[in-house]
């Protein structure tokens, strides 16, 4: 059943996916429709950059050195944004599922910490963090906020110009945590090599064309295991990184729910689906699983 919400929905509008979810153990899949709300905007929602922009691809960002400088430059000015976000109402209310034990665990596609920082504790990053950075030569990690400092030193007229309040408050941002920048404002950028061994830094993320690194696609499945439905929250599964857990849940027979703002590419899968901000619907869901509500 797929109902569509275009406003915030009542309990009785949800009932068809609440009665799906209730006694059963949920495992979440999580894309950018949740963080959204918190000001960080998506790929392919309704609002999604993929119509006006490419993002980065792993072999450019490894084989050529403008390519970092552009991406990194982009990122220096995104970035004070970007760490400020906070999480929203759709973050609390699966935290409070996962503390309730209804849900055993969250496998997000999304790089913003954002269910770590609402409570949520198992969290599978199945993307990575934009909170850390990852030396390519020696694999030597450091928190990206430090990161950020070496980039203001080694620029730091740059960021004089462009890091002003003013400036980055004016900028559009980006869903990799970057912001749009003209080609000029990158021309004389500079970045610096890993202190260790002088290798290429690159945030601990999976770029488009790279593959997920094996041991987060194994705590991925190991935590699918735990649950007897699967719901999709805020994803378009346009993704094969996270639409093979569904393809896997429809294999088992485990029940698929769809929670999201715009169709998916799982939509004829599912037992269960609304179309609504999550903001709105999860803490509905969350009320009426755990209070009656």
């Amino acid at each position: 059943m797929t109902l569509t919400v275009s406003e915030a929905p009542e309990a009785t509008a949800l009932q068809p996916m609440t009665d799906l979810l209730r006694g059963r153990r949920v495992v979440v899949l999580a894309g950018a429709g949740c963080s959204t709300e918190s000001g960080i905007p998506d790929y392919r929602g309704p609002q999604g950059s993929l119509r006006t922009r490419k993002p980065m691809q792993y072999q450019d960002f490894v084989r050529g050195e403008r390519f970092r400088a552009r991406y990194w430059a982009r990122s220096a000015v995104g970035w004070p944004r970007f760490s400020a976000a906070r999480p929203n109402a759709a973050h609390h209310a699966l935290a409070e599922l996962e503390a309730a034990g209804v849900v055993p665990g969250i496998i997000t596609q999304n790089v913003d910490g954002l269910h770590h920082a609402a409570g949520s504790r198992r969290v599978v990053e199945l993307h990575g963090t934009l909170a850390a950075v990852r030396c390519l030569g020696c694999g030597e990690t450091r928190p990206r906020a430090d990161f950020q400092s070496a980039l203001m030193e080694m620029n730091a007229e740059w960021a004089d110009r462009l890091l002003r309040p003013a400036v980055v408050d004016a900028v559009e941002q980006a869903p990799d945590g970057d912001a749009e920048l003209p080609d000029s404002a990158y021309d004389s950028f500079q970045v610096p090599p890993c202190a260790g061994c002088g290798g290429i830094i690159k945030p601990d993320v999976v770029f488009f064309g790279e593959n997920v690194p094996k041991e987060w696609v194994d705590d991925a499945w190991s935590l699918f295991g735990q649950g007897e439905v699967l719901l999709v929250a805020g994803s378009s599964l346009h993704v094969y990184s996270g639409r093979r857990f569904v393809y896997r849940a429809k294999e088992r027979g485990i029940p698929i729910a769809i929670l999201n703002l715009g169709p998916t590419r799982a939509d004829e899968m599912a037992a269960a689906r609304v179309e609504a901000t999550l903001g709105d619907a999860l803490p509905r869901i969350a009320d009426a699983l755990l209070r009656g509500g």
